[in-house]
C-alpha cells in the first residue's frame, strides 16, 4: 500500500466524496421515479455510479502519478487520462445507442460529482477561521 500524499484532512473529504455522489444520485433518482419511470431513474443512479467508480480511481491513479519521478509521472499520467477519457466516452456512446432518449437522465445522475463537490468546498470555506492564508 503506498502512502498518502494528500492531508488529513482532505484525505477525510476524499474518502467522503463518492458515498456523497451515491447518496446523492440515489436520492435524486428516487425522486425522478415517479416524475418520469424507473428506467429514468436507474440511468440516473447509473450515471451517479459511474462518477463515484471514476473518482476513486482518479484518486488512486493520482497517488500513484504523485509518488513517481518526473520523467516516468508524466507519460503515465498521459496515458491514463487518455484511457480514462476513452473509458468515459465509450460509456456515454453505449448509453447513447441503447437508450438514445435517456441520456439526460445519465448525464445528469454523472454531473451529481458537480454538486458534491460545490458542497465540500462551501463547507471547508465556512470552517475556515479566515480567508488569508
Amino acid at each position: 500500500m503506498t502512502a498518502s500524499v494528500f492531508d488529513p484532512q482532505d484525505e477525510r473529504i476524499l474518502r467522503r466524496v463518492p458515498v456523497e455522489i451515491l447518496i446523492l444520485s440515489a436520492v435524486l433518482a428516487l425522486a425522478a421515479w415517479p416524475l418520469f419511470d424507473r428506467l429514468t431513474a436507474l440511468l440516473f443512479l447509473a450515471g451517479g455510479a459511474l462518477a463515484a467508480v471514476g473518482f476513486l480511481w482518479l484518486k488512486q491513479s493520482l497517488t500513484r502519478f504523485l509518488l513517481r519521478e518526473r520523467a516516468g509521472a508524466v507519460r503515465f499520467g498521459i496515458l491514463f487520462y487518455a484511457l480514462r477519457l476513452v473509458l468515459i466516452c465509450g460509456v456515454f456512446f453505449i448509453i447513447i445507442l441503447l437508450f438514445p432518449r435517456k441520456i439526460l437522465a445519465f448525464g445528469a445522475g454523472f454531473s451529481t460529482i458537480v454538486l458534491v463537490f460545490l458542497a465540500e468546498a462551501v463547507g471547508v470555506l465556512l470552517r475556515m477561521r479566515t480567508w488569508k492564508a
